[in-house]
């Protein structure tokens, strides 16, 4: 997720994305998404394994910036946000 103008990224994992996703639009939840208001969905990964998802989400956390504007560009490229498609 990021937020209006692109600027900055989080990167988190839930086991129901259309509530996560709710509660950071609407700011719900405190911490870093509400801090920065992080609203706009970009880019996702299914998982069946739970570990391979956090192992997953510590490998694009521990990425540069430009890894993860290529990673979302490749899927997204007009950063376009995706929350009405779930």
């Amino acid at each position: 997720m990021t937020n209006k103008i692109n600027t900055v990224f989080y990167t988190g994992i839930t086991s129901n994305l259309p509530k996560r996703i709710y509660e950071h639009k609407n700011k719900i939840i405190e911490g870093f998404t509400k801090r920065y208001n992080i609203t706009k969905f970009l880019y996702y990964e299914i998982f069946d394994n739970p570990e391979a998802a956090i192992q997953r989400e510590k490998q694009i956390k521990g990425g540069s910036r430009k890894k993860k504007i290529y990673l979302i560009k490749n899927i997204n490229p007009e950063f376009k946000d995706l929350s009405d498609s779930l």
